[in-house]
């Protein structure tokens, strides 16, 4: 949850070293096989004094050492998998006379029979459902995974904050623009097509916890820890479409000739071609998975070339609204654009008018913290989310009369809770479930789905009304209305090997979000990248969701 005014991300990387052009140079290593010793009295740098290298020594035998794990780690899966190997050899001895084997054993062993014998065909059927049973689960995640790869792919990352991102939200005028409001105090206007960053708001003194566009100005309306919102203008100018990045062998080789430092472009060579090996290694691969390592975990001020750094920065609001006496958590505007909403940790809700900054209603009833608001978009509606295990619909239709409704239902917080285009209110909470609510049936949801990890904020598809779930476990799911799962994007896996060198470079083969995922939004405007996650790896992502085959294999 944001707090105000803080960092909340892990601290800033170690200081690298200073930037400066050597001679590149050979690294030549010779591995030793992990079962061998050493002869003794012979230490491992008289072992490498012969060989011609500028590498410190030091350094030559940290990278034996970690090549070491390596290979050990490979030569235990080897032998494992040997073991596994001979038991089902010995099961089909067993089997092989009366016409079975099991799933993985060698079928040229023993002459199949057309027929077995009834105590045989027991055993053999017994295996089986042993088998099926305890690998049901892994072969359907393998199918449920291919297929979300397939329907949803990583488009564009867009990095340049220096703390975890809170929200994300697109414009709804054009030039259509991506917003980001992040832990680091500010937030970021981005090009959707090219990921280049347009402009900074650096106006709060805070956390910025959400960001919500104008809908027929160019005007953002920011949530900070300062116990503020501010209402700030924007202009902005997109840029020329870039051309497809070049992924030949003279691309590839171009990359490393725009690196700066010399070590780490040889070490990254190096670790490339480790991979490379490893991945290729027959029979081993297969039961090992890797997590990238954070490299989003930039010093203080770092960002990349086309990062906030270089762009033009907003400092001043057009209006500042200053009636909280706690973090503003969540704002959005009205249907109009006329007024605003915001929720606070001070367990109230304020409407304030635009043009004048002027406080119109304090919507008062939580019992705790407010965590998330959202306006409908066609009426004058507008739900807020607590810490007190409830949501609350407040009616503005009528000037006379302001009716609000209570929603319980969840036992622990509602992270957020969303109109749809309908009559509907989808509401996710940290006990794990999402909940859609009728508005005219209040008393109990006409859909739940329970999950594995706490939700943050969702959203829905306008048009197809597919709800998109950031999970705390970096996982994004979509469901339709009904509770039915469509796909899970796809994500960074978990690394079970010991943390080598290898973890630096294979943040290439990997994609998704590396830590908790904040938040989702949609833009189905947009054909190509219609779907939109941030998270506190601090960075946000563009996917491309083909919902028709979504929906299709439903």
């Amino acid at each position: 949850m944001p707090v105000e005014g803080g960092s909340s991300s892990g601290s800033a990387s170690a200081a690298r070293h200073p930037k400066q052009k050597r001679k590149a140079h050979s690294l030549s290593i010779r591995r030793t096989n992990s079962t061998e010793e050493r002869p003794p009295g012979i230490q491992r740098g008289d072992m490498l004094e012969g060989q011609d290298s500028k590498l410190p020594i030091s350094l030559r035998n940290n990278l034996l050492d970690l090549f070491g794990q390596i290979e050990r780690e490979f030569e235990n899966l080897y032998i494992e998998n040997l073991e596994l190997r001979r038991e089902i050899d010995s099961l089909n001895e067993r089997l092989s006379g009366d016409g079975q084997t099991v799933d993985g054993g060698d079928p040229s062993k023993g002459a199949l029979k057309a027929k077995a014998s009834h105590s045989t065909s027991q055993l053999s059927q017994k295996l089986k459902t042993t088998y099926k049973a305890s690998t049901s689960k892994i072969v359907s995640s393998f199918k449920a995974t291919t297929g979300s790869r397939a329907l949803c792919q990583l488009l564009k990352e867009y990095v340049g904050h220096r703390d975890g991102i809170w929200d994300l939200s697109v414009t709804r005028t054009v030039p259509v623009v991506l917003g980001t409001a992040s832990a680091d105090h500010s937030a970021l206007l981005w090009s959707i097509e090219t990921g280049k960053c347009l402009l900074r708001y650096a106006g709060h003194a805070g956390s910025v916890n959400s960001i919500k566009f104008h809908p027929t100005e160019q005007m953002a309306l920011t949530a900070s820890g300062d116990q503020t919102a501010h209402i700030w203008r924007y202009m902005v100018q997109l840029p020329a479409p870039q051309p497809p990045p070049d992924v030949t062998v003279s691309g590839f080789l171009q990359l490393f000739t725009n690196l700066q430092d010399s070590h780490r472009r040889g070490l990254f060579i190096l670790l490339v071609l480790v991979v490379y090996l490893l991945w290729n290694m027959e029979g081993s691969c297969a039961s090992l998975s890797f997590e990238s390592g954070d490299s989003s975990d930039r010093e203080e001020g770092e960002v990349d070339g086309e990062g906030p750094g270089e762009v033009p920065t907003v400092r001043v609001a057009t209006a500042t609204l200053k009636s909280h006496q706690g973090v503003v958590i969540a704002a959005d505007w009205l249907v109009g654009g006329r007024q605003v909403v915001t929720a606070s940790w001070d367990r109230a809700a304020n409407l304030y008018e635009v043009e004048t900054s002027e406080l119109v209603h304090t919507l008062t009833g939580h019992d705790q913290e407010l965590t998330h608001c959202c306006t409908h978009p066609t009426q004058r509606l507008v739900v807020t989310s607590s810490r007190d295990t409830t949501f609350r619909l407040w009616d503005f239709r009528d000037p006379s009369i302001h009716s609000v409704n209570v929603f319980q239902g969840h036992t622990d917080t509602v992270t957020s809770a969303v109109f749809t285009v309908g009559d509907n209110v989808v509401s996710g909470s940290d006990d794990r479930t999402v909940k859609v609510w009728d508005l005219k049936n209040m008393r109990s949801p006409i859909a739940t789905i329970r999950t594995d990890s706490a939700v943050n904020r969702i959203s829905v598809s306008a048009n197809q009304r597919i709800i998109a779930l950031p999970h705390d476990n970096r996982q994004v799911r979509l469901f339709d209305m009904s509770g039915v799962r469509l796909a899970r994007l796809p994500r960074s896996n978990r690394m079970n090997l010991t943390h080598v060198c290898v973890c630096v470079c294979v943040s290439i083969f990997v994609q998704g979000h590396r830590r908790m995922v904040c938040c989702t939004a949609w833009n189905e405007e947009n054909q190509s990248c219609n779907l939109f996650t941030c998270g506190f790896d601090r960075q946000a992502i563009g996917w491309n969701i083909n919902i028709p085959a979504l929906l299709q294999e439903k």
